[in-house]
């Protein structure tokens, strides 16, 4: 594996991409391609959690009611409806 690991989604990803360049080239042995596959699964995971992560931060933003929300402002919403531009 290399010695500085990424440490960012997009470094991660960057990296997986350098790897599966090289295994593609087909010039690896087997002892490296091995090494790097473990190397590229390792950041996998990591990327998977990270998106897993973004998701939910986003999922609870989205859930989040507007602030100053309250029975008056649900009941004052559907005269709203009309003019809201989406």
């Amino acid at each position: 594996m290399t010695d500085k690991l990424p440490k960012t989604f997009e470094q991660k990803l960057a990296r997986i991409d350098a790897i599966v360049k090289e295994l593609e080239g087909g010039t690896v042995e087997l002892q490296r391609a091995t090494e790097l596959f473990k190397e590229g699964k390792l950041l996998a995971r990591d990327c998977e959690a990270l998106l897993k992560s973004a998701q939910e931060q986003i999922d609870e933003a989205m859930a989040e009611p507007p602030s100053g929300s309250d029975d008056a402002g649900a009941a004052a919403a559907p005269e709203l409806e009309d003019e809201l531009p989406f």
